[in-house]
């Protein structure tokens, strides 16, 4: 019975949908940015105040650039797997992207950014945290399919 859940049936459409919009736009974007110009990556990111990676300094090209790869990597990842709509592939991309999630989040809400006030270190941790929320959500819709002709 469980190979059925995991088979390669499409997952559904919001799925998809949710998987490309809320994970793996923002990390292309994200690690985009940060591989082609990794100093004003880390000099204005997001673009909009506060300046979250500045608030960490100092300045490191080759930190700024590696994880850089691994925001790109994670969004790619997410992307094909969504638009393939492979549900095994999309849970493992998903579970990839929240191995990464994982640590950054602990990370910044056990190392607050001295650049930052506590309310900025509590939102950002916040809005680090709903991405592994949103890729729990995404995988368990992923999990939980709509029934097909012909099943049982």
């Amino acid at each position: 019975m469980e190979t059925r859940v995991l088979n390669d049936r499409q997952v559904p459409r919001w799925v998809r949908v949710g998987s490309i919009l809320a994970i793996a736009i923002p990390q292309l974007i994200t690690g985009g940015w940060a591989v082609v110009a990794p100093h004003h990556w880390f000099n204005h990111f997001p673009g909009i105040g506060p300046l979250l990676v500045a608030a960490e300094p100092p300045y490191n090209a080759h930190l700024a650039s590696d994880a850089g790869a691994g925001f790109l990597t994670a969004g790619l990842a997410v992307a094909v797997a969504a638009l393939l709509g492979q549900r095994i592939l999309l849970i493992f991309a998903l579970g990839m992207y929240a191995m990464g999630v994982v640590p950054h989040v602990l990370y910044h809400a056990l190392s607050p950014a001295p650049g930052l006030s506590d309310s900025e270190n509590i939102v950002n941790v916040l809005m680090l945290a709903s991405g592994l929320v949103a890729a729990t959500v995404l995988a368990r819709g992923s999990w939980k399919s709509t029934s097909t002709a012909g099943d049982p």
